[in-house]
């Protein structure tokens, strides 16, 4: 009996009724932070070490590089909050996990809190000193990473929550200040002394600043903030009276009467006489009296040169703020890792304006989810109440799936990076994020991948947490397929589109893109077929340049990638399975049970509805000639006693640890395996230790017949002899 079989009669008990008489009982598969074991399923092989050994990453001919010229692909995570911070105890033990499931990059993200949150002094009445202890404890677990191959991403200006010492303007209204960073001369002397103290802040374990260290692959200066999303978001209104906003907030009256007065400011500056009194014209106002922006209710009704004008005064404060930093950080503070500037991180609206100041950077940068939980509020409060999700899968939805949200945002000539992405918990297709999105960025080649988030506070040397919306580290399922998705990604398995379609934009285009409507999202440009980025890649040629042309017209599914090696099928019937086969990784995704597919080496007959297997060498060699296979079969994922809303829109009940999976039954069938005299499948507990003696495969007409889902889990070793 294995060691989870004590939970099962729970968890039949505590899933909410979401289990009919034919599924499989549902199991415990926690995922133990607190092990220190190496795996037999370890691709930390794909690692060179230390990071940075042989000096900085950097750009070539449009994509990341090593100093050698080699290629060099992003398979990362963020690590948010708290979480970023362990201690020097169990710093050698995350390092090592990462590791072992392929990860060769962190995202640091929300470094910029208050200790113990972040490396913020709490000390104090600002913010602006760094707490040493922190520093310290950082400080060694980037040299843990470091000394396993992993590269790090470190953030600027994330979540930094000012305080009354600061000398900042209505400090207690400004949430996370996004926008007013863009603008505010305060606001942009705090970032500056903040980048000064990070980044030529000297690791005492490394001997480098971290300005100079080559295991710094990226330095990102601020994270979801576009002064022109917030203008067509409406926050930028001058409204908010509520202190401690959070996130996403309207700016206070002060910072409004600054900003109208800039733009009108800048009117003077950058438009002829005759063309402010047309402005004033429009407006409704007199000579000497200042311009009103505009309000996204007016964007439809506004004259083009009313719009343009201000569109171009947004773009214009992006474009300053973008060369501004990064002069800063090169040419004063001789910043040697790259420099991200933001993400494109808003695919209901166009992210073409915002692009025109982030392409100048080192790095393109995209952030999407699939169904990004709704939060509900009080509104006297603002305190959240609850979320709602659509809870679809995206295998039947391939023309809004992430793959085309964000392939529209790659530039030609820029590496791109996608720094946060997840098919957030609780939905209940989840498993079809990772592999799918994975096989499509290879196909596009993009330069990496980072996925949000490991966790938000420790996971190590703390109590067992739930599966939260984005925390990846309790998750049996997503942490198992990091490692079927670095071997796939890291190796380039799936090969790079044969044909890149390019797509230039005019300036009117760009400005005129903010007043499309949502139906045209997430690619803004009438008459270009979205299906286009499942069969090809895609890049912005230019944003000042000829407008868009016509484009070939894809036809229906199934869509079949030009390298013959993805397809996406059966969507329009509800049924949508990907399948991708390349010589050393193969998956099948979506809904197999009812639309079978199979590829060169591998067929799959589930019990499960919904299911994903991916199949991946653990060597060079092809699956058919591999000594070594890793095999990862998913479905759903739960926590213990988590109870689904009638709709299944939401949760009642959000439900304990440990994590319970939905075990995937049925037949895996190996096929075409070269010489092969046995197969064996080792089942694999939630850090890669063996479960019990290993399954015995049968050989029939079709290939080698592996039973699974007995002990339940989400991973096996395949061992191949011959």
């Amino acid at each position: 009996m294995n060691r989870f079989a004590s939970f099962a009669v729970v968890a039949l008990a505590v899933c909410g009724g979401s289990l009919s008489a034919e599924e499989p009982a549902w199991e415990p598969f926690p995922i133990e932070w607190n092990a220190r074991p190496d795996s037999p399923a370890s691709v930390a092989f794909l690692h060179d070490r230390p990071a940075g050994r042989d000096g900085f990453i950097r750009v070539e001919g449009g994509h990341l590089v090593r100093p050698s010229g080699d290629r060099f692909r992003i398979w990362g995570v963020n690590i948010t909050a708290k979480a970023t911070i362990p201690a020097k105890e169990v710093a050698p033990r995350l390092a090592d996990h990462l590791a072992r499931l392929g990860i060769n990059c962190v995202r640091l993200h929300f470094l910029d809190r208050v200790a113990s949150q972040g490396l913020i002094a709490a000390d104090r009445n600002d913010t602006c000193a760094l707490d040493p202890a922190q520093l310290d404890q950082l400080d060694f677990f980037i040299t843990q990473l470091r000394d396993r191959g992993i590269y790090t991403n470190l953030n600027l200006n994330v979540g930094r929550i000012y305080k009354a010492g600061d000398g900042v303007r209505d400090h207690e209204l400004l949430g996370f200040a996004k926008a007013l960073t863009y603008f505010d001369p305060r606001l942009f002397e705090l970032q500056k002394q903040y980048a000064r103290q990070l980044l030529t802040h000297r690791n005492t374990y490394t001997g480098n600043e971290y300005r100079h260290e080559p295991a710094v692959a990226v330095v990102e200066l601020v994270n979801e903030n576009s002064i022109v999303e917030s203008w067509f978001s409406n926050r930028l209104l001058g409204k908010n009276t509520r202190k401690n906003p959070g996130t996403w907030t309207d700016i206070p009256a002060s910072y409004e009467e600054e900003l109208t007065e800039r733009y009108n400011g800048w009117l003077g500056e950058h438009i002829s006489p005759e063309q402010f009194a047309r402005l004033r014209a429009a407006c409704g106002v007199s000579a000497g009296e200042r311009v009103p922006r505009l309000r996204p209710a007016e964007f439809a009704s506004a004259a083009k040169e009313r719009f343009y004008t201000e569109a171009r005064f947004y773009m214009d404060l992006e474009r300053r703020y973008f060369d501004e930093m990064a002069g800063f950080l090169r040419d004063e503070l001789d910043v040697k890792p790259l420099l991200v500037g933001t993400s494109d991180h808003n695919h209901g609206k166009s992210g073409y304006p915002l692009l025109t100041s982030t392409s100048r950077l080192d790095v393109v940068d995209g952030h999407v989810y699939w169904q990004h939980p709704r939060y509900l509020r009080d509104p006297a409060t603002g305190r959240q109440t609850g979320f709602e999700i659509p809870n679809t899968p995206m295998v039947n939805d391939p023309l809004r799936s992430t793959v085309v949200q964000l392939s529209r945002s790659a530039v030609a000539d820029k590496p791109y990076t996608v720094s946060e992405v997840n098919h957030p918990f609780p939905n209940e297709y989840a498993c079809e994020g990772i592999p799918i999105l994975t096989a499509y960025a290879a196909l596009h080649d993009w330069d990496g991948l980072f996925w949000y988030t490991l966790a938000h506070n420790h996971l190590i040397g703390a109590d067992a947490r739930a599966i939260g919306h984005f925390d990846l580290g309790p998750d049996p399922v997503k942490m198992t397929q990091l490692a079927a998705g670095a071997l796939l990604f890291l190796r380039a398995d799936v090969r790079p589109a044969g044909q890149t379609v390019g797509r230039s934009y005019s300036t009117d285009q760009v400005y005129e893109s903010l007043r499309l409507p949502w139906s045209e999202s997430p690619y803004f440009t009438p008459g270009f077929p979205t299906a286009l980025a499942l069969t090809h890649a895609t890049r912005i040629t230019s944003l000042d340049g000829p407008p868009t042309g016509p484009f070939e017209q894809p036809k229906g599914e199934p869509f079949v990638s030009d390298t013959q090696q993805l397809r996406w099928t059966g969507a329009a019937a509800g049924l949508g399975v990907v399948v991708v086969e390349t010589a050393r990784s193969q998956a099948i995704v979506g809904f197999t049970k009812e639309n079978s597919q199979a590829t060169e080496n591998l067929s799959f007959r589930p019990d499960n509805p919904f299911s994903a297997v991916t199949l991946g060498a653990l060597d060079e060699k092809p699956i058919a000639e591999a000594d070594r296979l890793l095999l990862t079969t998913s479905a759903r994922v739960s926590n213990s006693g988590m109870q689904w809303s009638a709709d299944r829109r939401t949760l009642q009940r959000w439900g304990t640890p440990p994590s319970l999976i939905e075990p995937v039954t049925g037949a895996v069938t190996l096929r075409n395996l070269a010489d092969a005299a046995a197969v064996s499948c080792q089942p694999l507990d939630g850090v890669g230790q063996p479960v019990g003696p290993p399954l015995q495969a049968t050989y029939t007409d079709r290939g080698w017949s592996l039973p699974i889902g007995h002990p339940a889990t989400t991973w096996y070793l395949v061992t191949v002899l011959r």
